[in-house]
């Protein structure tokens, strides 16, 4: 599977537009032959709006996308950002969009946390309003809060990691927060960030798997330096391994497809990722 293009292997997105506000496996047409679904990361997107972004989705094939806080929405709501605390009827506009181009809102992230039970629960309650699985966040020290609402509201979880010298870019900073709570929290793995940091992502994917809980995933044209993003299969993680390990430990949550390079013109390097992931589903299951 490695450097090849397959783009051609994957066929249009056909969702189910069910998923439900849980923290619980998600099951349904969103889900793959080996258990995850397939996302593009908003941020890919963050040079458009919401609205563009959702589209832009589409065109890649992928059947989910990870929203990012303070991305203008567009269409009829304009500047608006997203984020907590919106009227109702805009979380239902965003959702009517996506579901008119086949895709489904699965997280959020990354999103600051307040360590404030009644600040932090606003974020919670618009996951729910979304119909969201689960949410990504750096704030370490809003564990317990984030603890006690992801049992709340049954909702993943996942610490995000950016590169060294970043508070979590080391994965023990997060194992030793994350090994004696609830099974809600874990990680948001970011591959390609612990690559920039002179990380092996496979030993670090081996050393932590059963507490993945998202993915942000990249390959790299170098596995121990900072690089720009490459398509899925071209550069030189081992993105089948890495998955191979993450899903002998149970994981089913969304491996979103984060491209942080040709930001304007991304959308046909994105789908390459998706085809990519659609085979290896399908050649593993």
């Amino acid at each position: 599977m490695r450097g090849r293009s397959l783009l051609s292997l994957f066929p249009a997105a056909a969702v189910l537009l069910s998923l439900r506000a849980k923290g619980a496996p998600v099951t349904g047409p969103l889900v793959n032959e080996s258990g995850f679904f397939i996302a593009v990361q908003a941020w890919s997107f963050r040079h458009f709006t919401l609205w563009e972004g959702l589209e832009k989705t589409a065109a890649t094939g992928a059947a989910g996308i990870e929203l990012f806080p303070g991305q203008k929405i567009g269409g009829p709501h304009g500047d608006l950002e997203l984020g907590p605390g919106l009227h109702a009827s805009v979380y239902r506009s965003i959702l009517d969009r996506a579901a008119s181009h086949g895709v489904v809102p699965v997280s959020l992230g990354v999103v600051e946390v307040p360590n404030v039970e009644n600040k932090a629960r606003p974020i919670f309650e618009m996951a729910k309003s979304l119909g969201l699985h689960g949410i990504s966040t750096e704030s370490i020290g809003s564990i317990s809060t984030l603890e006690a609402l992801s049992v709340e509201y049954d909702l993943r979880v996942g610490f995000h990691n950016h590169p060294k010298p970043t508070a979590l870019w080391n994965p023990r900073t997060i194992l030793e927060a994350v090994k004696d709570r609830h099974a809600n929290l874990g990680f948001c793995a970011d591959i390609g960030h612990w690559a920039s940091s002179g990380l092996d992502p496979l030993e670090v994917v081996r050393s932590i798997a059963p507490r993945i809980r998202s993915f942000h995933f990249k390959d790299r044209a170098s596995a121990s330096e900072p690089s720009h993003d490459q398509p899925l299969g071209i550069g030189v993680l081992d993105l089948p391994s890495i998955l191979d390990a993450a899903i002998a430990e149970g994981f089913a949550g969304n491996v979103s497809i984060e491209h942080e390079y040709n930001w304007h013109s991304s959308v046909p390097e994105i789908a390459q990722g998706v085809g990519y992931l659609r085979a290896y589903a399908r050649l593993r299951a």
